[in-house]
């Protein structure tokens, strides 16, 4: 099973995808994770992404699918993949189908975690964390049950990330309408998308996930 989670970013796509690889047997694939990987394996593609970075350019799209190819023929990818923030635009995601075309695969289903801009926003820019266990806190919907103090280890300093707020939410939004959305037609043209309650539990979300996967 092979498939794309899309949504904007804090939509829980991640979170989702971690879980269907600890209980499905499918591989995450983090581009970021790749490419620090190839670099370091020190390979031809690794070789060329790593000399692009350093010149602070974009890695081009030919180069990520190529590291997406080498990935999914590795053994542990047999039961399928998972790809979390990529594609995201059409001249991406039509060099990605014809890759899997020509390894002999294909994309079974493209999720859409659909999301409320307003309620996503909230649900970020309230986020904070336990500075010593990592413990996540909401200002709103999961606050520490004696205020100041984490529940886990009773230490009283907690971490907010400085891109966690209402203006940064604002660009990324801004960035995934303009550059991912276009997607969508794409997918549902081929048939293969689908969209999930992304607002949701997160059980939930992850149950209804399982029940696109299984109409596959």
């Amino acid at each position: 099973m092979n498939i794309i989670l899309l949504g904007p970013p804090g939509a829980g796509k991640g979170t989702q995808a971690q879980r269907l690889q600890a209980e499905k047997g499918m591989v995450q694939l983090s581009t970021g994770d790749m490419l620090r990987a190839a670099v370091a394996s020190g390979s031809e593609l690794g070789k060329k992404a790593k000399d692009i970075m350093e010149k602070g350019e974009l890695v081009p799209d030919s180069l990520m699918v190529g590291l997406i190819q080498d990935r999914i023929a590795q053994p542990d990818a047999a039961k399928g993949f998972i790809l979390d923030g990529f594609p995201r635009t059409e001249a991406q995601a039509k060099a990605l189908d014809e890759m899997l075309d020509k390894a002999g695969k294909k994309l079974d289903r493209v999720v859409e975690m659909e999301v409320d801009e307003k309620a996503l926003t909230e649900r970020i820019v309230g986020r904070f964390t336990c500075a010593k266990c990592g413990t996540g806190y909401h200002d709103k919907f999961k606050r520490p049950k004696v205020d100041g103090v984490c529940d886990v280890c009773g230490n009283r300093e907690f971490t907010r990330r400085k891109d966690d707020n209402a203006e940064t939410m604002k660009t990324r939004m801004a960035a995934y309408r303009a550059q991912t959305e276009p997607l969508l037609p794409y997918y549902k043209a081929r048939g293969v998308l689908r969209k999930v309650d992304g607002m949701a539990a997160m059980d939930e979300v992850y149950r209804q996930i399982s029940g696109v996967l299984l109409e596959a």
